[in-house]
């Protein structure tokens, strides 16, 4: 690949990187160093209020020092770790230490966000939706292909899907094990909508990329014993 090819890439690449969005997402954080009474850190209630790939400002109610450790889950977002950097009036900015993997995903999730936070209203997928901690799975495509996918958010009756390919709308695929079709395009991906509602307290486990491969693996040692 010659240079002038891949410096597109490089430069759609850092423009993600540095989408920096303004967000109001609930969630909760802990200061890694307090400690209650039974020895664990207290949960606080808080809002993402700014978000980008390198740094996530929070709105709480427990102030926090500069270079204090946060742990923070927000909804839809994902967890995030990191020290304090600069104090805000009622909050703190934490700067996100992440690999260069779990930050592209970020900023994809981030652009996500971006291009779709004010059209909820209209989205058929109503029900609570979350990133599971493990977003890579598979996709198995109507012609039987199998490709490694992110998925960006979760609900009980859907997906939102980052992979290489891009199925067409009302093509039928499996997320793991679940089925479903194609509803919609967007910029990074598509939405899939489960063909059966999922229990949300299962379906994490359903579609990582672990639970897969050792289903796969199961099954493989099965069919060598039969």
């Amino acid at each position: 690949m010659s240079l002038k090819t891949a410096k597109p890439d490089v430069v759609i690449v850092e423009r993600r990187r540095d989408l920096r969005v303004a967000v109001r997402i609930p969630g909760h954080y802990m200061l890694a160093d307090r400690r209650n009474g039974l020895g664990d850190p207290p949960r606080h209630p808080c809002h993402a209020v700014n978000i980008s790939s390198h740094a996530i400002a929070l709105a709480g109610s427990a102030g926090a020092r500069i270079g204090e450790r946060v742990i923070a889950v927000i909804d839809r977002l994902g967890k995030f770790e990191g020290p304090v950097i600069r104090l805000l009036t009622g909050g703190f900015v934490v700067t996100v230490d992440a690999s260069e993997e779990d930050r592209d995903r970020l900023a994809a999730t981030i652009e996500w966000v971006e291009q779709h936070k004010n059209f909820d209203v209209t989205d058929k997928r109503a029900d609570k939706r979350l990133v599971p901690a493990n977003p890579h799975s598979l996709i198995v495509l109507a012609d039987g292909r199998v490709e490694k996918c992110v998925i960006l958010d979760l609900s009980a009756n859907g997906a939102a899907i980052s992979a290489q390919a891009l199925p067409k709308i009302g093509s039928p695929l499996a997320l793991a094990t679940i089925v479903g079709r194609v509803v919609r395009h967007f910029h990074g991906g598509f939405a899939v909508q489960f063909e059966e509602r999922q229990s949300l307290s299962h379906l994490e486990d359903k579609v990582s990329l672990d639970s897969v491969l050792s289903a796969m693996k199961a099954g493989m040692e099965s069919s060598r014993g039969n």
